[in-house]
């Protein structure tokens, strides 16, 4: 594929208005793009509650001072005098003649569903018939289907209306700055591309730990669990920007082609391969089934057939009620040959993606003293705490809104990621329990045992 950025959009649309989504991200990104002066166009909110736009206007100031940093009164001022709101129900015709009413002369909207995906087809099929999908944008929230069938079926339904250069499929993660600078970091810099191959690497791990549980969303969880929830998608796109290779950027979607191509070089997970496990308490929560076998944590070794990475163990674990908050990559090498010295470390990079970004180079010094015995430390890279950053959402929407989809999800991405997962997903292997504050149940060391240990474990 070889698609460059299409015109700006001349309109915002996002269904789901008076929902969860908007609430905590929607309107925060809204009000910086404003601040940034990069929204300028008819923002028009849609959802069934029998509000008026006054009502849409109250909960916006709530949602800035809640989750948006406060309310910039010069920007919430423009996001008001922008901001219509359309009241209807999504079945009924009626609700999208008045949204095209409101969209007025707009020949380029993007439409963002902020809504469940049941709902995507009923949208999209009435965009259509009302004239509002003509030369429109569509955004779709994850999850991207449930399983390979699904993911598959999701596509061809919104390809009924919208083509696939005019779909965005929109990960949050994909939007921070700190997984942003993972590709940056390893592409910007010449030093580590000679070691940045199976001659050097011994194994690469990817955690992405959550010291609280589900936080009273069992129902949603019992429907999702750890895989569906963060391995298939953010993790699998961390794996996909450690082992690419460098993209073209001659070419505007060079990026998500070198991410599907590494997608397409991951082996399916057999059984062996993961690991699931579920913290104690967990059925304890409501909406959770008594008897649950649902995992809120997750081990996977992946396999890569590539020239690259051939022979090196990709190794994700993922889960709540776990002893911290954090998500690393470490990327750890092969041992030194001895060189008289005792007890030499493996060399390492890490990479903290959350909740701050650093980037920190394991290695081995001497330690004081007659003796040539080693010290390991750590050489800090990076250490971000501070900054003006893009949040997530605001770069994502406004990306959107310009017609630039690189850091959107694309559809065979999506279906080869499924492809890889596909064969451990529900109970295909047992459940192991684990106490909250642990890091996951022992049994997950049998997957790392043949090449080391779990950092920071």
């Amino acid at each position: 594929m070889n698609t460059t950025p299409q015109a700006e959009s001349d309109a915002f649309v996002f269904f789901g208005a008076t929902g969860d989504l908007a609430y905590k991200k929607i309107f925060p990104a809204l009000q910086s793009l404003i601040q940034r002066g990069h929204l300028d166009v008819p923002v028009i909110g849609v959802a069934k509650a029998g509000w008026e736009r006054s009502d849409l206007i109250e909960r916006a100031r709530a949602s800035l001072e809640e989750h948006g940093g406060g309310v910039d009164k010069k920007a919430f001022t423009q996001l008001c005098e922008q901001l219509s709101y359309v009241d209807g129900d999504y079945h009924d015709n009626r609700t999208f003649e008045e949204l095209l009413s409101k969209l007025g002369g707009a020949s380029q909207p993007t439409h963002y569903l902020a809504i469940p995906p049941s709902l995507f087809s009923v949208v999209t099929k009435h965009l259509q018939q009302s004239g509002c999908a003509k030369n429109a944008r569509i955004v779709v929230e994850k999850p991207f289907g449930r399983n390979l069938a699904t993911a598959k079926k999701l596509n061809a339904t919104i390809h009924e209306v919208f083509p696939e250069s005019s779909v965005y499929r929109i990960d949050h993660y994909l939007g921070k700055e700190t997984v942003q600078n993972l590709v940056f970091f390893r592409f910007a810099n010449t030093f580590l591309e000679p070691i940045w191959n199976r001659n050097y690497v011994q194994n690469v791990q990817i955690s992405m730990a959550e010291s609280f549980g589900v936080q009273g969303r069992g129902a949603f969880y019992e429907e999702a669990g750890a895989i569906r929830d963060v391995v298939q998608n953010h993790l699998m796109q961390v794996v996909g920007f450690l082992a690419m290779e460098a993209p073209n950027l001659s070419y505007h979607d060079s990026l998500r082609d070198e991410l599907v191509r590494v997608f397409r070089q991951i082996r399916p997970l057999k059984p062996e391969q993961v690991v699931r496990g579920q913290f104690s308490g967990y059925r304890d929560e409501p909406g959770v089934d008594s008897d649950s076998t649902v995992e809120t944590y997750a081990a996977l070794r992946l396999e890569i057939d590539s020239w690259r990475w051939d022979g090196v163990p990709f190794l994700i674990r993922a889960g709540k009620g776990l002893a911290r908050t954090a998500t690393e990559v470490t990327v750890k090498l092969k041992r030194p040959p001895s060189t008289g010295s005792t007890n030499l470390q493996t060399n390492y990079i890490r990479f903290q993606l959350s909740p701050e970004l650093k980037i920190v180079l394991g290695a081995n010094v001497k330690k004081p003293g007659e003796s040539m015995k080693t010290k390991p430390t750590e050489l800090s890279l990076v250490d971000q705490s501070d900054g003006d950053r893009f949040g997530p959402y605001e770069r994502l929407l406004g990306d959107a809104m310009r017609g630039d989809a690189t850091l959107f999800a694309r559809q065979d991405a999506v279906e080869a990621a499924w492809a890889v997962v596909e064969p451990v997903l529900g109970d295909a292997t047992p459940i192991h329990f684990y106490e909250q504050g642990s890091w996951g149940p022992k049994q997950a060391n049998s997957l790392i045992e043949d090449v080391g240990q779990w950092a920071h474990s």
